[in-house]
């Protein structure tokens, strides 16, 4: 029997350390990669914009009679090149802009607080220092759905429509059940560099996109592997209960709404999903179910746009 011990605990000795073995061989690779991918990830797409005493960075392009303004989903390693499916087809005669926030994309890192008033207030700060005036229509995604229907709350002013690609939206937490575990484990993974290990296009769904370059699919996974759960974005993450409380006291904004709903963020609940934004809005918008995952904007792109298109042309026809 002590032989058996002793041979067992050899054997568990030798395979934590092979693990620790091959753990830090990772890491060091993941590091020289990084300083191999530095380029890429100093290649930025768009202006980047003083805000707060960081940078922040805008892109945009295109001419017309709307500005659409994207708001990235949580986590979302670059921003720009995530909404490219969608965002091409609308810049053809409206104007786009892609704002990634401290901790997204080619945006600085900030020790700001993550709240939902602050956020906002960097984004329309860094809207303005790109000349980009309202009116919006915003497009958010998944959970900067908060941040949309706050800035309809607080200025609907600036705010000509939401047009959103499976938002988030208040009872959505309580309905998934939410842990940040999953957020702290995808975090501890990215730091070690065991993503690398991974599908990176089934994270960064956007690479799975013809619209994309190759180029641009390089861009995105080196931001991916740098960047993904940083410090900045998990304390978005930290504060996300209070930012949804604070948008459900905030009660329904009073301005148009077109709400994309996918059977992919939450399949075993799909029907839960698809009614949440009916309830929240007490049915007072428009409601498209997609039979997609949660990234819409990228596997729906034709037919979101399409669809905000004809949405838009019949809001200009009920105010004529």
């Amino acid at each position: 029997m002590k032989k058996i011990l002793r041979r067992t605990g050899l054997a568990l000795l030798i395979f934590l350390i092979l693990d620790i073995l091959l753990l830090t061989g990772l890491y060091l690779f993941h590091r020289f990669r990084l300083r191999q991918e530095t380029p890429l990830r100093e290649s930025t797409k768009g202006t980047p914009v003083n805000v707060d005493g960081g940078m922040m960075n805008v892109y945009t392009e295109g001419e017309g009679p709307h500005t659409f303004v994207f708001m990235s989903g949580f986590g979302t390693a670059s921003p720009v090149y995530d909404f490219k499916p969608l965002y091409t087809k609308l810049s053809t005669d409206n104007r786009i802009a892609v704002v990634e926030k401290f901790g997204y994309g080619f945006s600085d890192d900030s020790d700001a607080p993550r709240d939902i008033k602050t956020m906002l207030s960097q984004t329309r700060a860094a809207l303005t220092a790109a000349g980009i005036e309202a009116p919006y229509v915003l497009v958010p995604h998944s959970a900067s759905g908060m941040e949309a229907l706050y800035w309809a709350q607080q200025y609907p002013e600036e705010v000509e429509a939401i047009t959103a690609s499976d938002i988030v939206v208040p009872g959505a937490f309580e309905l998934q059940d939410m842990s940040l575990t999953a957020d702290r484990i995808m975090a501890a993974v990215a730091r070690i560099g065991i993503t690398r290990l991974l599908d990176i296009r089934q994270i960064e769904p956007c690479m799975q996109s013809d619209v994309l370059t190759d180029a641009e699919k390089e861009t995105v996974a080196a931001l991916s592997y740098a960047r993904k759960n940083n410090p900045t974005v998990m304390r978005e993450a930290y504060s996300c209960v209070t930012n949804m409380n604070t948008v459900a006291a905030g009660g329904v904004p009073d301005v148009p709404m077109l709400f994309f709903i996918s059977d992919g963020y939450l399949p075993e609940q799909r029907a839960a999903w698809h009614d949440l934004p009916r309830r929240y809005t007490n049915n007072g918008a428009e409601y498209i179910d997609l039979t997609c995952g949660h990234y819409c904007h990228v596997e729906e792109a034709d037919r979101m746009n399409t669809e905000i298109r004809r949405f838009l042309s019949e809001l200009k026809g009920d105010t004529e």
